[in-house]
């Protein structure tokens, strides 16, 4: 049996409180077959018999918790994109710089908290597994507020800012360390005319696998690389036997993850946008 409260919360708590995008694929022949539909009732009828739900997240779900996105006209750490600081480049020719910068953005999400979004999401896979129903969050956030609201079954495909890996060894591990190592601790100032700290190599975070010692980098997936190939398939998995998809707070401008739901809808399963306006995928949920 369908809770309301459920469905409460995710067409009108907090996943989106503007308009809602139902892109409901209509019987075969109808004119109208492209065209979004915000009818909530229909929303609700799917939403009742969905047994296994895929819900692909982006920045907007963290928004209103007050984490910066780094994207459009005020996208910019000191002088520089984050597209020109989050790539294999940057921090091959300034791991400082690219070190600072990363720092500062777990020093802010550690003051930051899950907003209703992340717990509406947490609640609606509690609730319907107790009724033998699956839910799977697939982000692109790298903030960790999803789990940190309670969400269990998370694919973060585009990697996790508290986690490290090394540069020499491989190893991956947690890691919420306050400053994440010594030389960091005070640097990081967003300000445009705040000067690069410029520290050494060997006092930036390091490997304490034993015997290794090897450069730490954030366990994030950069501009340029290819998303881990395990958490890829496993998302492939998730979109391909889901029986309704939810699109909450994504631009689906950023590849691979912008195919995510007009995939799922090329097989005729409803997907249902949960954005402040149109994107660049609306028209393509048929």
């Amino acid at each position: 049996r369908q809770n309301p409260m459920i469905v409460r919360q995710c067409t009108c708590r907090g996943i989106i409180n503007s308009h809602l995008y139902a892109h409901l694929k209509r019987p075969r022949g109808s004119q109208d077959m492209a065209r979004p539909s915000s009818d909530l009732a229909a929303f609700r009828e799917i939403f009742s018999k969905a047994k296994d739900i895929a819900i692909i997240t982006g920045a907007g779900v963290s928004a209103e918790s007050g984490v910066p996105t780094f994207r459009g006209a005020g996208g910019y750490w000191r002088k520089w994109q984050a597209q020109k600081l989050a790539t294999p480049e940057a921090f091959s020719r300034n791991p400082s710089r690219v070190w600072e910068f990363y720092h500062y953005r777990r020093e802010v999400m550690l003051t930051k908290n899950p907003n209703p979004a992340h717990l509406a999401i947490a609640e609606c896979e509690e609730r319907l597994s107790k009724q033998g129903r699956k839910v799977t969050v697939v982000t692109q956030n790298i903030d960790e507020l999803h789990r940190r609201a309670g969400s269990k079954n998370i694919l973060e495909i585009h990697g996790n800012l508290f986690k490290t890996r090394c540069m020499s060894c491989g190893h991956e591990a947690a890691n919420y360390e306050s400053p994440i190592c010594a030389a960091l601790e005070g640097k990081g100032a967003p300000d445009p005319d705040t000067n690069d700290a410029q520290i050494p190599v060997l006092q930036l975070p390091r490997c304490e696998q034993k015997g290794c010692h090897g450069l730490l980098r954030p366990a994030v997936v950069w501009f340029g690389e290819t998303l881990v190939s395990d958490i890829l398939t496993c998302a492939e998995k998730v979109l391909d036997s889901c029986d309704l998809c939810l699109v909450v707070g994504t631009s689906s401008i950023v590849y691979p993850a912008a195919m995510f739901a007009p995939q799922v809808a090329a097989r005729g399963v409803p997907v249902a946008e949960f954005n402040m306006e149109s994107t660049p995928a609306t028209m393509r949920f048929k």
